[in-house]
């Protein structure tokens, strides 16, 4: 059998199975990236840069979403005119007591939680997609006072690469679409 053969039998087997057949194609490396490592590095400072340079619109994926800080920052892009949306774990925004989701859909943030999987555990901030200076912050830390003060986690901000934050952003609607608008999941 050819690797031709085998890679289209292996390909065929896995749409059969309903899982993806190939790898996404990479991308082209292009701008700039920040990287911080909590709890040594300030990534809560690098995170609310970046929100504070969006001119037009940030899009925000979270499981989980406690920051005094960020809710703050996100709430004075929304009244500078910054387009500021939500989507976040349903579980985990009606699990505890110290959500700033409500927070945020009070200062007039669209939230819509998202309850087809197990655990909406996406953590990204995409800021100013469509435009020439997009920048998109992901890793494993979530919005939380946690995150930069007891745990370990990463984050990255990719800044400058118009590709990557289209792709992000394809995925962030893909995602809304499933989402309940807050008040609707919330009953």
């Amino acid at each position: 059998m050819t690797r031709f053969a085998f890679m289209l039998a292996i390909a065929l087997a896995a749409g059969a199975t309903g899982a993806q057949s190939l790898p996404a194609p990479p991308i082209a490396a292009q701008g700039t990236i920040q990287v911080a490592f909590t709890p040594w590095d300030d990534a809560e400072g690098m995170i609310l840069g970046a929100i504070a340079g969006a001119r037009q619109q940030i899009l925000v994926q979270a499981y989980s979403f406690t920051s005094r800080k960020l809710t703050g920052a996100l709430v004075a892009a929304r009244r500078r005119g910054v387009d500021v949306q939500l989507l976040a774990d349903r579980e985990q925004t009606f699990s505890g007591d110290n959500s700033r989701i409500p927070e945020l859909v009070a200062a007039g943030i669209p939230v819509a939680l998202e309850v087809r999987y197990q655990s909406a555990h996406s953590k990204i901030m995409i800021i100013d997609a469509g435009t020439s200076e997009p920048a998109v912050i992901a890793g494993s830390y979530n919005w939380t006072y946690a995150a930069q003060n007891r745990n370990a986690e990463n984050v990255l901000v990719f800044r400058r690469h118009p590709e990557l934050a289209r792709q992000y952003l394809a995925n962030w609607r893909r995602h809304a679409q499933d989402a309940l608008p807050y008040a609707e999941a919330r009953q």
